[in-house]
């Protein structure tokens, strides 16, 4: 009877060990999946950064050329200094969704206003043969390929991220420490990224 009672207990106390160490591994588990997201996150900033150093230059070599295209040109600008705010703003804090949607809606801009601005080029042959134009087009066309991988790797993520954490019993470790939240898939119109390395320039 005495080691019956002892047994009772240590039963209990392995059961409850058992599922500690198991919500110690969801726990686990779950910051390996969002330091994995941040980790994607950090890879697109490195690319948007890239493209946001590029465009003064594309605009100083193509002003020259585009005197009566002010308006375009400085729209240019102010989307990249948007996209610019955006990205400072997501930049280490890739779980806010309302800087990751802001960051979304101004890189679109940007993406929408380079596309304007490759299509009023194609006008201007000197331009289009000028060899710093050429790189500058060769070097954003680059970087947006390495954008569109970049961005697909950071939302494949994302999408595992949520899916671990939505699932059950991980809802519950997960609400308990802290994963309260999932990520959101960063999302701008990929056409128009598109727009830029469909253009030629030699």
């Amino acid at each position: 009877m005495g080691a019956m009672v002892l047994i009772v207990p240590v039963v209990l106390l392995g059961i409850l060990f058992l599922v500690l160490m198991y919500g110690v591994g969801i726990f686990n588990r779950l910051v390996a999946l969002r330091n994995r997201v941040d980790n994607a996150f950090s890879q697109i900033e490195v690319q948007l950064k890239r493209r946001h150093d590029l465009i003064p230059n594309l605009i100083e070599t193509v002003k020259g050329y585009m005197k009566h295209e002010r308006e375009t040109l400085e729209a240019v600008i102010n989307a990249r200094n948007q996209a610019v705010s955006g990205l400072q703003n997501a930049s280490g804090n890739a779980g806010d969704h309302n800087a990751m949607a802001a960051l979304a809606g101004a890189e679109k801009g940007l993406s929408g206003s380079l596309g304007r601005l490759f299509a009023l080029a194609e006008a201007y042959p000197d331009l289009k043969a000028n060899q710093n134009m050429a790189q500058l087009t060769e070097e954003l066309t680059s970087t947006e390929n390495k954008i569109g991988f970049a961005r697909q790797g950071y939302n494949d993520s994302v999408t595992e991220y949520n899916t671990y954490r939505q699932s059950f019993p991980q809802l519950l470790i997960a609400g308990a420490t802290g994963h309260t939240s999932d990520r959101d898939l960063l999302e701008f119109d990929s056409e128009a990224i598109a727009e830029a390395p469909k253009v030629s320039f030699s």
